[in-house]
């Protein structure tokens, strides 16, 4: 990514540093890139496909999908991710990453475990859409939302 392109602050985005390392590690040799934004084309179409109220259905290009991210550590703070399972269909230039990431909710407390399906699409060895799609009922329970019966 050249400089003009780059996106600022990194340190903003340490709270989902084990997600970037997980995909990473499920594209390493597919694309180019030292960070996570680095392999998103610039205008790369992000779509939640299955997600939580009130979160975008769709995002377009790198600087809006770093818009989004830049405030994930006031809500979540991730301690790590596993489970990749990488299927890669060359002739489509199509990678289905499954995984899982762990960690806490900021403000409740508690923990916070999802696994995700995402299906990227690959062009020029950078990612141009994504579609994603996670269990929202663990994002409720580790946020508290709705609120539990007393």
């Amino acid at each position: 990514m050249t400089s003009e392109n780059a996106i600022e602050n990194l340190e903003d985005f340490a709270a989902l540093d084990p997600f970037f390392r997980i995909i990473q590690e499920g594209l390493v040799g597919l694309v180019d890139g030292e960070h996570f934004f680095d392999l998103l084309a610039e205008d790369v179409v992000v779509e939640y496909v299955v997600s939580v109220p009130g979160y975008p259905r769709q995002v377009e290009g790198r600087r809006a999908v770093a818009d989004l991210y830049r405030g994930y550590g006031h809500e979540m703070v991730l301690a790590g991710a596993d489970e990749l399972a990488v299927h890669h269909d060359t002739d489509k230039a199509v990678v289905v990453l499954e995984y899982a990431v762990h960690g806490r909710a900021v403000r409740s407390g508690r923990a916070y475990d999802n696994h995700f399906v995402s299906v990227l699409t690959i062009k020029d060895r950078q990612v141009s859409h994504w579609r994603d799609y996670l269990d929202p009922v663990a994002v409720f329970q580790a946020l508290g939302r709705p609120a539990e019966p007393r």
